[in-house]
């Protein structure tokens, strides 16, 4: 396979059943050189060269702990448009002390290196996206799920990518989500979306809900910045 987790031994990490799915949000190697990458070897060059190569390859150390608190503790402020939180962390005392998080959608930019705008959509035309997909050999039903199994190579390296490395989701395998579908269009078609806006909002719905844990890769990241 060529996604790969990394999280740590602690397994009392989860809020609520399997909230944090091991499928979703881990790393993809984007090295055509890797061991049966040769069909793929043209996508996964271009892909290193893309606005989420970062965010899809990145590979952080996962603390699960540091993550779980993160989420227990988020809260959005809106009129700062600003995402604050707290982590623990031991002093020079052995002594635990909680460490101040704050982040906005322009911190969720540099840290993940997606070199979007603020200016770019956050919606592609649906009519768009379809008459892509089926130039990318998907062989489904128009309106039906939209499945990374359903298209042809070198596609559906692209698609497993996006759907386990990008996803916030907390299960499945195979269905393509609107915002991911949204931005493999306008990756492959070289178009603007604003990827860090939409990561973010997807943050602020999880915090203003009934919190999950997602994007523990993301969060991690954003930690050690």
């Amino acid at each position: 396979m060529i996604l790969k987790g990394d999280v740590s031994s602690d397994h009392q990490y989860l809020a609520r059943g399997s909230d944090w799915h091991p499928a979703h949000n881990i790393y993809y190697i984007l090295d055509e050189n890797y061991m049966n990458m040769e069909p793929f070897k043209d996508m996964a060059t271009y892909l290193k060269d893309s606005k989420v190569a970062k965010a899809l390859s990145d590979k952080p150390k996962v603390y699960t702990s540091h993550v779980r608190m993160f989420w227990k503790s988020a809260r959005y402020d809106e009129k700062e448009k600003m995402i604050f939180s707290a982590v623990p962390k031991k002093d020079d005392n052995d002594k635990d002390t909680d460490i101040k998080v704050k982040f906005n959608v322009g911190d969720v930019r540099r840290v993940l290196h997606l070199r979007d705008s603020d200016d770019g959509p956050i919606i592609v035309p649906e009519k768009l996206c379809k008459g892509l997909w089926f130039r990318m050999g998907f062989i489904g039903h128009v309106n039906d799920k939209y499945l990374k199994s359903t298209f042809c190579r070198p596609y559906k390296f692209l698609v497993h990518g996006g759907v386990h490395a990008l996803s916030h989701s907390k299960g499945g395998y195979d269905e393509t989500s609107d915002y991911i579908m949204n931005i493999i269009t306008c990756l492959v078609l070289i178009r603007p979306y604003n990827i860090s806006q939409v990561l973010f909002d997807h943050m602020i719905d999880n915090i203003k809900g009934e919190k999950y844990i997602i994007y523990p890769r993301f969060i991690q990241m954003l930690l050690n910045d």
